[in-house]
Order: C-alpha cells, then sequence, then structure tokens
C-alpha cells in the first residue's frame, strides 16, 4: 500500500513537473512574442516615424524656402512697379510743366502779336487821317500868332508883346499901310505893310514859307522880325523907327 501511493506521487511529480514546464515555455515562449511583438512595433515606430520626421522637417524648409523667395520676388516686383510709377508721375509731371510753358509762351506771344497789331493800325490812321491845320482868325490877333508860330519853328526870337507894340506904332495894325513921305520913298523904296518894311529888306529877309507878297500880314511880320533879331537881337529890343 504504501509503495504504491509513492509510486502514484512518484509518478504524478513528473506529470506536474511537465506542466510547470510547460506552462513556463508558454510563458517564456508569450514573454519571447511580446518581446519580440515589442521590439518589432519600436523598429516599426522608428523605422517608419523617423522618415516621416525628417520628411516633415525638410517639407517645412522647402516651403519656409518657397514662402521667402515668393515675399522677396514679390517685393522686388512691387519696388519695380512703385518705381515704374515714379518714373511715369516724373514724366507726367514734365509733359504737363511743358505744355503750361508752351501754353505761356503761346499766350505771350499772342499778346504781343495783338500789340503790334494795335500799334500798327494806330500808326495806320495816323497816316490815313492827316492832323488838321491849325487855323488862326483872319485879324491882327491871329496875324501875330500865326507869324510867333512860323517864327518858333526857324528860332526866330520875339514875343506877342514885342510884335503888338511896333506893329501899332508902324502901321496901327493896317496891312495896306504905305509910307509915301519919309526919306524911303523919296528914294522910291517906300515903306509898308504892318511893321513898315522896304522892299529890298523885305525880299533879304523874307522866311520860307511864307508868301513873297510885301503886304500879306504874316510874311511881314516875319521878315520883320528876321531883320529885327540880326540887327537888334529881338523885335522886343525895337522901340522906334528901325
Amino acid at each position: 500500500m504504501p509503495k504504491n501511493i509513492l509510486a502514484r506521487a512518484h509518478s504524478r511529480t513528473p506529470a506536474k513537473q511537465r506542466q510547470i514546464a510547460a506552462v513556463a515555455g508558454v510563458a517564456v515562449f508569450g514573454t519571447a512574442a511580446l518581446a519580440l511583438s515589442a521590439t518589432i512595433g519600436h523598429e516599426d515606430t522608428v523605422t517608419t516615424g523617423a522618415p516621416a520626421a525628417t520628411a516633415q522637417v525638410a517639407s517645412g524648409t522647402v516651403l519656409k524656402n518657397v514662402k521667402g523667395t515668393v515675399t522677396g520676388r514679390l517685393a522686388a516686383a512691387h519696388v519695380k512697379l512703385d518705381t515704374l510709377a515714379a518714373r511715369k508721375k516724373a514724366a507726367d509731371d514734365a509733359a504737363d510743366k511743358a505744355a503750361a510753358q508752351k501754353q505761356a509762351a503761346a499766350a505771350k506771344a499772342a499778346r504781343q502779336h495783338s500789340a503790334v497789331q494795335a500799334a500798327t493800325r494806330s500808326t495806320e490812321r495816323l497816316r490815313i487821317q492827316p492832323v488838321a491845320a491849325k487855323t488862326y482868325s483872319n485879324s491882327l490877333d491871329g496875324w501875330i500868332r500865326q507869324a510867333l508860330s512860323i517864327m518858333k519853328a526857324r528860332g526866330i526870337p520875339g514875343s506877342y508883346n514885342g510884335l503888338h507894340r511896333n506893329i501899332m506904332r508902324e502901321s496901327s495894325g493896317n496891312p495896306l499901310a504905305i509910307n509915301n513921305w519919309d526919306i524911303n520913298a523919296v528914294n522910291g523904296i517906300p515903306s509898308k505893310g504892318l511893321l513898315q518894311v522896304i522892299p529890298p529888306t523885305f525880299t533879304a529877309y523874307h522866311v520860307a514859307g511864307t508868301s513873297w507878297n510885301i503886304y500879306d500880314p504874316v510874311a511881314n511880320i516875319t521878315a520883320a522880325a528876321n531883320y529885327a533879331a540880326h540887327r537888334y537881337g529881338s523885335i522886343d529890343n525895337v522901340n522906334s523907327a528901325y
């Protein structure tokens, strides 16, 4: 009886040990499998993840470089556009200034042309419309004034008062007066006219532009004043027969 128990105990022990060993082997195998799985999983992660990270970095760098290049090109394009715009504005300003200067020059030329035309028209009107000759009354006052105008033009001295005073003494203002009793009359050359001028004196001192008629009032006055200027300095200096 005891031998059988021992035998069974002996027989059971190896079986139990085999079971334990089998379980241990399974455990070891499982552990190894888990380790291998973990290893494979880790390797997959490393193997698969590392290139992805590298690709991502590379992709980020490329995008960054592309973005920088595009930004730089856009900035350069803006600068170029600004430069072109500035040049166009400068050209437009220059064109406007030139146009303004041309317009101002044209306006100035037009004004000058108008002024020249106006002056020309004025000159033509002066030529076409003769200046009316000054008229004098047919009287002693008119004769004296006309004579003074001629004397002034010829540079012959004398005044209204000097002429009037001598005329009144010599002829009383009668242009047809004649002296038939003095020495000149005796000699055949009587004194005639307003200032009682003898014919030889009238001829010698006749003033150009006046009548050759000794009885003409203006001709008689100017000839007598011309003679008095040569002999006495002026008709104003004559106060008696001369």
